[in-house]
């Protein structure tokens, strides 16, 4: 990435304020450069497709949570999936939930990966440093 372009930001959809706070920490404290915006629900998180779409920068991924108010995870990832433009923005599910259907069902809609949350900081610490690392740094974005 040249000096010219910003990083790409992170979209962290969580609407529990406790994991939240604990998302940012962790990313916080390894003092990552990658904005994070939150959307606080499923009806906050699908109300980026308008703003992408006016030319706002796409993020490096998006970390869903699937149980949300409003509109829940799932049903946000298969709404972007169905996006052309917006189907090849990597979506971390990023989630208490272990069921096998909610494992299943992000899987069929098309999520690169699914991370069920830490219990502990140290633990979720290295969650972000993963994910930072891979998905904001090595990995190759089509767009």
């Amino acid at each position: 990435m040249s000096a010219a372009q910003p990083l790409p930001s992170i979209l962290l959809v969580e609407d529990n304020p406790m994991d939240m706070d604990l998302t940012l920490r962790a990313f916080n404290k390894k003092k990552f450069s990658n904005t994070i915006h939150v959307a606080r629900d499923g009806e906050e998180a699908l109300a980026w497709l308008p703003r992408w779409e006016a030319g706002e920068a796409l993020p490096a991924v998006i970390l869903l949570d699937l149980n949300l108010p409003r509109v829940n995870g799932l049903e946000v990832l298969q709404q972007l999936k169905a996006h052309p433009r917006f189907r090849s923005i990597p979506v971390v599910i990023l989630t208490s939930s272990r069921e096998d259907s909610d494992l299943k069902s992000a899987y069929d809609l098309g999520v690169s990966s699914y991370i069920e949350k830490p219990v502990s900081f140290s633990k979720f610490i290295e969650v972000a440093e993963r994910i930072e690392m891979y998905w904001c740094m090595l990995n190759e974005r089509p767009y």
